[in-house]
């Protein structure tokens, strides 16, 4: 699922395939018109519904999830703009060293957004769980030096960075289910395939018929498009990391 141009290649020849087998079974069956009209109607009227709310449904689910990444990343940004203004509370020598862990931090956070391969995700994680480790030591030692109220809204403001971090990857995790796919697309190839059946003409199944495959195909390929983090054209861009590092330089 996270290419969406081989969701379109794949659905594509999925639903092809099924309206030309329902042009092929409308042959073998034979069956007259006035026989299955009106019965076929309601049918095919009632299938290509359920595919709508299917496909709507499935898109409602894409959109969601994409907004919740853009609020992770906002909520990210002002947790890690937060802690940098109070590690004004900290000694000026934790200070600095919290402030310059968490610029390192920042660009690591910035990477995370715009890593494509797996290689790089992986060295990026590792970098981003050491640096949690030494932000959360250079909070740790002054809170337990010095065990006051204004020392303690640095180290809450550090957990809530490094639980904003969590909240993001988990976002990110967060994809349609594999089960919901194989059930639109099932919907989709019966859906098709009663096109099929229903065509009448030669002309019909020469051109118009491949008008429903490629509109649902499309309808796919934006879905994953949107539901892909990193795999689509559709991505969340870390303007908020992007302004804060940016805010940052001298």
């Amino acid at each position: 699922m996270d290419d969406p141009a081989l969701v379109f290649v794949v659905s594509l020849a999925i639903l092809a395939a099924s309206v030309y087998a329902g042009v092929l079974l409308r042959r073998l069956a034979r069956i007259p018109d006035e026989r299955i009209r009106d019965d076929f109607g309601v049918v095919q009227a009632a299938t290509l519904t359920l595919l709508g709310l299917i496909i709507g449904f499935a898109f409602s689910m894409a959109v969601a999830r994409y907004d919740q990444r853009k609020s992770y990343e906002e909520a990210e940004a002002n947790a890690i703009g937060t802690e940098i203004v109070r590690a004004d509370l900290l000694a000026p020598a934790d200070a600095e060293r919290v402030r310059a862990l968490l610029r390192a931090y920042l660009a690591q956070r910035i990477a995370f957004f715009a890593a494509g391969g797996e290689g790089e995700l992986r060295g990026i994680a590792a970098q981003t769980a050491k640096l949690q480790a030494e932000l959360w030591a250079a909070v740790r030692e002054p809170a337990r030096a010095q065990p006051t109220p204004i020392v303690a809204l640095a180290v809450s403001g550090m957990n809530d960075v490094l639980n904003a971090q969590g909240y993001t990857q988990a976002a990110w995790w967060n994809r349609i289910p594999i089960e919901a796919w194989g059930l639109m697309l099932a919907i989709a190839a019966c859906a098709n395939a009663l096109v099929g059946f229903g065509a009448r003409s030669a002309r019909t199944e020469r051109g118009l018929l491949l008008v429903m495959p490629i509109v649902v195909s499309f309808a796919f390929f934006l879905i994953a498009d949107i539901e892909s983090p990193r795999g689509g054209l559709i991505r969340v861009v870390p303007q908020n990391l992007l302004s804060l590092q940016q805010s940052l330089q001298p």
